[in-house]
């Protein structure tokens, strides 16, 4: 009775090694699915500036976003994004831009994080800002999802 009990203490202790190691596998596939699915919408992002289409944008967002803009209220909910285009093209003119995503990593299982620098440019092509976002992503059922965004510029405004 005594060696069946060491044996099968001996098998629980060998397999778990191997369900760490799944586990890890696993967060590690679904890291590398958010990067891939992050580097995909930053592509599109601008795009929907360049060409005015609040579709592009749109659904780069999850329906229950917050956008969270320097010196302004938070922009939340399935209209935020929308408000933020508008805003973003009509009142400060932005035309294009680039996203220089740093890092991301995980949060939880369907939440990742990245950090990075972006770019504005106007309708003559010329940089008139600069800064550092965090964006909080989540995964819906349409995919990865932009669900919190903020964002500061680093020059100063005097």
């Amino acid at each position: 009775m005594k060696i069946l009990f060491i044996t099968l203490c001996l098998a629980a202790a060998s397999i778990l090694p191997f369900e760490q190691l799944s586990a890890q596998s696993d967060a590690k596939a679904n890291l590398e699915d958010a990067r891939k699915a992050i580097t995909e919408s930053n592509e599109l992002y601008f795009q929907a500036f360049e060409k005015n289409d609040a579709s592009l944008f749109i659904n780069r967002y999850a329906e229950d976003c917050w956008i969270m803009l320097p010196n302004a209220p938070a922009l939340c909910g399935p209209n935020a994004a929308k408000d933020f285009l508008r805003r973003g093209y009509d009142q400060f003119g932005i035309r294009n831009g680039k996203l220089i995503t740093a890092d991301v990593y995980g949060v939880s299982e369907d939440v990742v994080a990245e950090v990075g620098f972006y770019k504005l440019f106007n309708v003559s092509n010329i940089e008139f800002d600069d800064g550092k976002f965090i964006v909080l992503w989540k995964k819906t059922s349409q995919g990865w999802k932009m669900w919190r965004e903020s964002f500061n510029s680093s020059r100063s405004r005097k």
